[in-house]
């Protein structure tokens, strides 16, 4: 027969075994819940994108250009930065409403924020007459 001040040290290291697992299970939900600053500001780009495929005639370039512009320039004003393409689809709506300079330094930011965007934006460029 087991003594019985064994069978109550057992009960206390489970007790205790219990506890730490649901102290760390605790800490790891509440560290879980913290939100981190988003690395980009994207503003009404997406919905305006979404909707530009969804409902191709909705939002015509003249309206697409103002609203990138917009969320440009809060971007600008908050500190934060815009997402890669957005002035590469500024100025590809540019272009389409005629206003080649604009839309060349439109497409000549978005390489130089996103290098990685130069073999695209090289091809754009190539294939823009005016």
């Amino acid at each position: 027969m087991v003594p019985q001040y064994r069978q109550l040290d057992v009960r206390l290291i489970y007790r205790n075994e219990y506890r730490s697992i649901g102290i760390f299970l605790l800490v790891a939900c509440l560290s879980g819940c913290t939100s981190t600053k988003p690395l980009y500001y994207w503003g009404e780009y997406e919905n305006l994108l979404y909707s530009r495929f969804i409902n191709p005639g909705e939002a015509d370039p003249a309206t697409q250009s103002i609203k990138i512009r917009q969320d440009i320039q809060i971007a600008q004003d908050n500190g934060q930065r815009v997402p890669p393409g957005i002035y590469a689809h500024l100025g590809y709506m540019l272009y389409l409403q005629g206003q080649y300079d604009a839309a060349l330094q439109a497409l000549e930011t978005e390489k130089a924020l996103y290098p990685e965007s130069t073999v695209f934006v090289d091809r754009m460029l190539k294939n823009m007459k005016p």
